[in-house]
């Protein structure tokens, strides 16, 4: 499974979106930084969403979408012209800056407030509760596929703030209140979650963890 660290390596842009009815879509997306290595086959987050390179074409690449992952995912209201965050597979040689990402979208969210802080833009996000179930204060969250820091929780949405980089490099910067975000929580709650529901009765956690290699 490939890993991604939601650290956006630059933004690319949408030159086509070509649909197919209920069959699905292809996405042509012009790009240069993660162009530099990239190869036929090779897996690139696309606003947080794992998508596999099918073609390599002109300044960028093609990359076909899954009706399921229109349906669950933000892509389906992408058009010519937008922006899109893109992150090429963490190699096993890199490096973690952000947290593990696994381009594998939870839910959608919608941006409810967008304000100033200081030097920092802060988000109000909503979120349906098959992400907020994995959402932690002060934990991780990746939001169109950038590694985010969870400044407040409510009961029906989160807050996070962006740095004046972050604003600057990714298209989150340029959202306004209302604009739909692809939302993944921390896949380790998820492991964490799998592990306690699965425990056989009289064992405790720690029983658990210790048999699974943690």
């Amino acid at each position: 499974m490939p890993v991604f660290t939601g650290l956006v390596e630059e933004k690319g842009r949408v030159e086509a979106v070509e649909r197919k009815g209920l069959e699905g879509a292809r996405l042509r997306i012009q790009a240069a930084i993660v162009m530099e290595d990239l190869k036929v086959g090779d897996s690139v987050a696309v606003n947080g969403i794992c998508l596999t390179v099918t073609a390599r074409e002109g300044r960028g690449f093609a990359a076909d979408v899954m009706p399921e992952t229109l349906r669950k995912t933000g892509l389906v209201h992408l058009k010519a012209g937008d922006g899109v965050n893109l992150e090429r597979a963490m190699p096993a040689t890199g490096r973690f800056g952000g947290h593990i990402v696994t381009g594998h979208i939870d839910g959608v969210g919608r941006i409810l407030k967008r304000y100033r802080e200081g030097n920092a833009v802060v988000y109000k996000i909503s979120a349906p509760p098959e992400v907020l179930r994995y959402t932690v204060a002060k934990g991780s969250i990746a939001v169109d596929g950038i590694s985010l820091t969870v400044a407040f929780l409510e009961a029906e949405a989160f807050s996070v703030s962006l740095i004046p980089l972050t604003a600057a490099e990714t298209t989150l910067g340029d959202r306004g209140v209302g604009g739909l975000v692809n939302l993944e929580g921390d896949c380790i709650g998820k492991f964490v979650e799998r592990l306690l529901r699965e425990r056989p009765e009289g064992k405790t956690l720690l029983d658990t963890l210790r048999e699974n290699g943690f």
